[in-house]
């Protein structure tokens, strides 16, 4: 294997060296101590569901709706609402009320927990407003089961529904959040567990955090360097796709630095250790994903500010309906229309606006390849203003692709490129597979070699039919003293101004002509760019690529701004360059370098086909290499946010209207709304929601079908 830039002198990215060592420094974590914080960030940071997990939700939910099966049933305020009568044998009354003490006591528990921590913080939400009407019902089910006061407020089988639906949003609710430490545990593996020391009595095994600055390693074919150093013996093909999301590799020699995280592919390297653990570039990678997502988890959903007003609201109109009554000199009526306020105004329908819109829109997302990570990302989504692509890989394909060939000499273009081909055969390197690709498209019989040899730095030579037939860059025409007729010159001059890779053909020493190569433009990338700026979003591209590679794609696909020649460390620093204009941020990118601005922007979008660490950080991933999928992600998220604001019209106005009427304000007209009709009301509020959710599934999302 062949370095491009060292070999054959192409220069596809003008950024392959790693970022030097120390650039990045990590403060808070080392590479092998992000674990310890997986639950600060993924569960914590979102404050209701503090201490909470998906898997507390999930077996609490199912044990609240099996116990809610005989509750319902053996309920005479459900039986009078259905006309039947629950059977009666020894015992049976106590059915309701002993499994909904249960159901209040372990289902409900997060609930009155989350409660509690919002009012001690004077942030009262859905998980007061829950824990409010869940205690409610539950003792003044108490008082009547025990026939105290003579009260008529049988709620068990509400509470035990409401338990129920409550856990189940939830649970829907937690499962759709992101994982925001999971790209910190894939930057952990990346590294590897030991290395091998270096000593004057040969080499010793050690554990990678024994590791020091002016430590020797060595570094064998396929091993992953265990920190930053400097090559001091050797020279190797590294594969740095981690840092720099390029596939090719980059020939690595004497004094030049290697990154912490990257795989010596074909040769074994000694490297001089200068920086370990907190010091690497790839810690300093973890801590700006860890910053990112910490900054990018604040937001709060809509149901959480509705939940906030009707607490206020519903607590509001209890005080006023006790008052009320009780001066009318009715404190019975007083206690149950109170009741009633305080239990209806719990939100069946609010607490499963949200997370049902979500769970469809996932669904109907991944049907389109397109996987929903964090459910902010969905909801952010419909206010970006530009769309950031890293170029590499994600509007291009990220391989070398043979654009032009120039014969001189009397040779035609097939025959030029047979002969190139036939000297790359054997290789499989990025360029050659190109060069061999490209024949085999066009039908081109290609000739045997023989006598293959590699020229490090400077190209590759082979015997074709009898004659000596070198391929390589400008180094192997310095070399061998060749000069390109003046036509040719002309051709690879302009091919080399748009930052065209260029590749001579010479036999015996002479020059035959030459092969431009460059990164191949995703035929989709076109529509995808054009789709977007139809919906008035900007399309910026941001590459470590030199100006004029960057700004010839840029022209190709009509973008909007290119930043050009960004070094790994630095894409973050865009993305906040452009929010500090004003600009909600989508990046999408493919590389562990690409993770911090992944996670920076309002919304992160990793190619399915990138590496593990840039999917992690992403609160999307698109499951193909198709760009045009993110329009996807842009018209479900404005169509799943019209769904969030009407479920929440409609559970929110439900309240407005029933709260009221449970307080008797038209009871002069002889309209009093019972507590059963108001648990029936209810109830039909979350059918509404649920039935206005599905509706979601009418979307059609087609990359196919953009404009």
């Amino acid at each position: 294997m062949r370095g491009p830039t060292k070999h054959h002198e192409l220069p596809l990215t003008a950024n392959t060296a790693g970022p030097p060592s120390g650039h990045l420094r990590a403060d808070t974590h080392g590479p092998h101590a992000v674990h310890d914080t997986r639950d600060d960030h993924a569960v914590h940071s979102h404050g209701q569901h503090a201490g909470h997990s998906t898997a507390m939700f999930k077996d609490r939910f199912w044990l609240a709706l099996a116990l809610s099966v005989p509750v319902v049933y053996f309920s005479p305020m459900f039986g009078d609402l259905l006309g039947y009568m629950p059977p009666e044998f020894p015992g049976s009354a106590w059915i309701p009320p002993v499994l909904g003490t249960v159901i209040f006591l372990y289902g409900g528990q997060p609930f009155l927990r989350g409660g509690l921590n919002e009012l001690s913080a004077r942030r009262p939400g859905m998980m007061l407003l829950i824990g409010m009407a869940i205690s409610v019902a539950f003792i003044a089910s108490w008082v009547t089961t025990l026939g105290i006061g003579g009260f008529d407020l049988d709620f068990w089988w509400e509470l035990a529904l409401l338990v129920a639906i409550m856990l189940l949003g939830h649970w829907i609710e937690m499962r759709a959040l992101g994982s925001a430490q999971g790209a910190l545990d894939a930057l952990a593996a990346l590294l590897p567990d030991e290395a091998e020391r270096i000593t004057d009595a040969g080499t010793e095994t050690v554990s990678v955090s024994l590791l020091r600055a002016g430590d020797l390693v060595l570094v064998r074919s396929g091993a992953r360097m265990p920190a930053d150093g400097t090559v001091t013996d050797g020279q190797a093909e590294f594969d740095e796709s981690m840092t720099t999301g390029e596939s090719k590799t980059v020939l690595r020699s004497p004094g030049d630095t290697v990154v912490a995280g990257t795989v010596a592919t074909d040769n074994t390297v000694r490297v001089r250790v200068t920086a370990v653990g907190d010091d690497t570039a790839l810690a300093g990678i973890q801590r700006l994903v860890a910053e990112a997502q910490a900054s990018s988890t604040r937001a709060q959903a809509l149901a959480d500010r509705a939940a906030a007003f009707l607490f206020y609201f519903a607590a509001g109109a209890g005080v006023i309906t006790f008052i009320a009554w009780t001066l009318l000199g009715s404190v019975p009526e007083a206690v149950t229309r109170t009741v009633t306020v305080l239990v209806i105004a719990c939100p069946h329908a609010l607490g499963l606006a949200i997370p049902l819109v979500i769970a469809i829109s996932t669904e109907q997302a991944a049907r389109a390849g397109v996987l929903i990570k964090n459910r902010m990302a969905l909801e952010r989504m419909r206010t970006v203003g530009v769309v950031l692509f890293d170029k590499t890989g994600t509007l291009t394909k990220g391989e070398p692709e043979v654009q032009d060939i120039a014969a001189a000499g009397g040779v035609g273009r097939e025959e030029l490129l047979a002969l190139a081909a036939a000297v790359e055969a054997d290789s499989e390197h990025p360029v050659a597979r190109a060069i061999v690709r490209a024949a085999r498209n066009q039908g081109i019989p290609v000739p045997q070699a023989t006598d293959f040899r590699s020229m490090t730095g400077r190209g590759v030579s082979a015997s074709v039919d009898g004659r000596t037939v070198q391929v390589g860059g400008p180094a192997l025409l310095r070399e061998l003293m060749a000069t390109e007729p003046p036509g040719l010159a002309a051709a690879t001059g302009a091919w080399m101004e748009r930052g065209a890779a260029v590749l001579h053909v010479l036999a015996d020493g002479k020059v035959l002509g030459a092969i431009s190569l460059e990164d191949a433009i995703r035929p989709e990338s076109l529509q995808a760019v054009a789709a977007l700026q139809d919906r008035g979003i900007k399309v910026a591209m941001i590459t470590g690529d030199a100006r004029q590679v960057a700004q010839a794609v840029a022209d190709k696909l009509h973008i909007d701004e290119v930043f050009a020649e960004v070094l790994p460390a630095d894409k973050d620093k865009k993305v906040s360059e452009l929010q500090s204009r004003g600009f909600k941020v989508a990046m999408v990118g493919d590389g562990v370098n690409d993770s911090p601005a992944l996670a920076r922007a309002e919304v992160g979008i990793a190619i399915g086909a990138g590496t593990d660490v840039a999917m992690e950080s992403a609160g999307v991933v698109l499951a193909g290499n198709d760009p045009r999928a993110v329009l996807s992600m842009v018209d479900l998220s404005r169509a799943s946010y019209r769904k969030m604001w009407q479920n929440l019209v409609w559970a929110t106005g439900y309240n407005i209207i029933s709260v009221p009427l449970a307080a008797g304000v038209l009871a002069f007209a002889g309209v009093m709304l019972s507590p059963a009709a108001g648990a029936v009301l209810m109830s039909v509020s979350t059918i509404v929601v649920a039935l206005n959710a599905q509706l979601l599934r009418r979307v059609k999302l087609n990359p196919a079908q953009v404009r």
